[in-house]
């Protein structure tokens, strides 16, 4: 429905009120209940007799709204109970970001700096007032909960849309220090992470922000159109696998999103802010870091204002630290199940922006779509653990299963003695793995490591869907005997018996489960 707006000027007292009622009802004669707008933006003076008026006009238009009100008649709107009755939206000072540095991108807005002292962030939705509100609600969330954040302190107009104020002095993005000071990336990386990990780290109450599951399962939902029927199953089946998590993501967490300012690091672009599981966010991080430009180097240097070598250095860098690890086949294992979920959002992006319609956008998606089938074809979850390694159940991967498990190890201050014995344990058990279970085809096998307290006691264990078999129900070999009289195999279980102070077998939901237990 069309609505009537009405311009208010000077002022508006016991002289000039009738007149001025008569002109409103004259604009809106033969019009009918049309929703009216009073523009207040020159009105500089309203007595009791004004307010007659417009309490009058609202009665009979139910839908009133008064805009671009100034401070001292918005307060006399307020002191009187009007903006209680009718919507009152107060003048908004403007702002021209013409010139400005860009400092910050996100999904719903770029953020400039204004000046030395200040940030703007200007909203891409042209009515952005209420993700204002959205926004400085969660970002006191935040800071509630322990997330050093800025506050919004004003909202002003930047052209057709409206933005947020913030203070950041002479505050720096990680995204300018990576690209003038290439020499602090390993201190960004640390810095980066451990905010990450302090976000990850905080529970949310109940109903304060939203489930990103909700919202990558309609990602994944929206490929059941564009992939092979099996594949497309998979994906859902595998988000929806993903349990709920109630602890905070920042949801579009990169670099010209942390900045630092006066030795403390800060988040800001607060409006995607939700709960969920890791996997989620580090989605977000592969895009930002390499998978938008996979196909186009130069986006990243638009966008991150560095070259895509730092973007990859920069990724595997906080992956290994987030992860806690060197071992290469773990940050892979991690980085693809990222992958899985970031391929998905950028092919349903690009094909609701009408990418299958221009030749670059359709190479994207199809190198992106690719990328995902072929990750789904060896990828069977997107859950991952810190102290776990999924790989390829082949022996050349047995020099990266046992660094995984020594750099376990080394952190729980095991002793070299007991690690040499778990490290033995470990070949046999992984090589008896790699060539039987699956044999002839080829599988993948999960290995864990667990340390508990009080007595120290250190569990790897050891899955694979593979054929079902007890290597604990085979008889030891008879190690009494002479070379002549020995068979050629069957060590491997018993040096595991013997160094382990425990070894147990079950099969249960489709995989075997063997368990090797050390006392520290």
């Amino acid at each position: 429905m069309a609505e009537a707006k009405i311009a208010l000027t000077g002022r508006i007292d016991s002289n000039n009120a009738p007149r001025v009622e008569q002109d409103m009802l004259g604009q809106l004669a033969g019009l009918g209940q049309v929703p009216v707008v009073l523009d207040a933006q020159e009105l500089q003076y309203i007595s009791s007799a004004g307010l007659r008026v417009i309490l009058r006009l609202k009665k009979n238009y139910p839908d009133l709204t008064i805009t671009n009100v100034n401070s001292e008649v918005y307060e006399i709107l307020e002191m009187t109970g009007f903006t209680e009755m009718m919507t009152v939206e107060k003048a908004y000072r403007v702002v021209d970001v013409a010139g400005c540095e860009e400092i910050g991108r996100g999904a719903n807005g770029t953020i400039y700096r204004i000046d030395q002292d200040n940030v703007v962030k200007v909203y891409n939705n042209a009515d952005a007032l209420e993700d204002i509100q959205h926004e400085r609600e969660v970002a006191r969330l935040a800071l509630i909960l322990g997330i050093p954040t800025a506050i919004s302190y004003d909202v002003v107009r930047v052209g057709e849309s409206y933005g947020s104020v913030f203070e950041l002095l002479n505050a720096s993005s990680f995204s300018k220090i990576l690209a003038q000071e290439p020499e602090k990336m390993d201190w960004c990386v640390k810095e980066y992470v451990d905010l990450l990990k302090k976000i990850h780290s905080t529970v949310v109450p109940a109903g304060k922000l939203p489930d990103l599951k909700e919202t990558v399962l309609d990602w994944a939902r929206f490929m059941l159109d564009y992939l092979p029927e099996e594949a497309g199953k998979k994906l859902v089946a595998m988000v929806e696998a993903i349990p709920h998590d109630d602890h905070m993501i920042h949801g579009d967490y990169h670099t010209k999103n942390v900045m630092f300012q006066n030795d403390e690091v800060l988040l800001i672009d607060m409006d995607t802010l939700a709960i969920g599981h890791p996997i989620f966010e580090l989605a977000s991080m592969f895009n930002a870091m390499i998978g938008y430009s996979e196909m186009n180097p130069e986006q990243i240097i638009a966008f991150q204002g560095f070259d895509a070598e730092t973007g990859r250095t920069f990724w595997r860098k906080s992956l290994a630290e987030y992860l806690n690890t060197k071992n290469e086949l773990k940050i892979q294992e991690v980085e693809n199940k990222a992958r899985i979920i970031g391929y998905t959002r950028m092919i349903r992006r690009s094909i609701r922006r009408k990418g299958m319609e221009t030749e670059q956008g359709r190479a994207e998606i199809e190198h992106w779509t690719g990328e995902l089938l072929e990750l789904l074809a060896r990828v069977d979850t997107l859950m991952f653990s810190r102290n776990e390694l999924e790989v390829e159940a082949i022996e050349e991967n047995l020099e990266q299963v046992q660094a995984f498990v020594d750099e376990q190890l080394e952190a729980a201050d095991c002793s070299p003695k007991s690690q040499m014995q778990i490290g033995l344990a470990v070949e046999e058990i992984f090589v008896n793995i790699a060539r039987y279970a699956y044999a002839p085809e080829k599988g993948r096998a999960t290995v864990r490591v667990e340390v508990s307290d009080a007595p120290v006691v250190v569990t790897i264990t050891f899955m694979d869907h593979g054929q079902p078999y007890d290597p604990l129900a085979k008889e030891d070999p008879d190690v009494t005997l002479s070379a002549s009289e020995r068979a050629i195999g069957g060590l491997g279980i018993f040096i595991a018996k013997k160094t382990m102070d425990n070894v147990l077998y079950e099969y249960k939901d489709g995989q075997n489960i063997l368990k090797l237990k050390k006392n520290l």
